[in-house]
C-alpha cells in the first residue's frame, strides 16, 4: 500500500496485450494434463486434509499447489 500511496505505480503500456499473455500464461501453468500415483502416510494425509480444509482447498489441489511451487522454484528445499 505505501508504494501505491508513494504514486510508484506506472500504467502498464498495451494493456488488453499484457492481459492476454498473463491469460495464456495462466493457462499453460494451470493445465493439469499428466496424472500420477504416489503413496503417502495416513498421518500425512490427515495433516495434509487439515492444512488444506483451514485454507478452504480440495486436499489433491493443495499437494498439486504445493508440488508446483517448489517445481517452480518457489519454495527451498531444507
Amino acid at each position: 500500500m505505501s508504494s501505491f500511496e508513494k504514486d510508484e505505480w506506472r500504467t502498464v503500456k498495451n494493456i488488453e496485450k499484457e492481459k492476454m499473455h498473463a491469460r495464456k500464461t495462466a493457462a499453460k501453468t494451470l493445465r493439469k494434463d499428466v496424472r500420477i500415483n504416489i503413496r503417502l502416510s495416513s498421518s500425512d494425509i490427515f495433516n495434509i486434509k487439515q492444512i488444506a480444509a483451514y485454507e478452504g482447498l480440495p486436499y489433491q489441489t493443495l499437494i498439486a499447489s504445493v508440488l508446483h511451487k517448489y517445481a517452480a522454484g518457489h519454495l527451498d528445499p531444507k
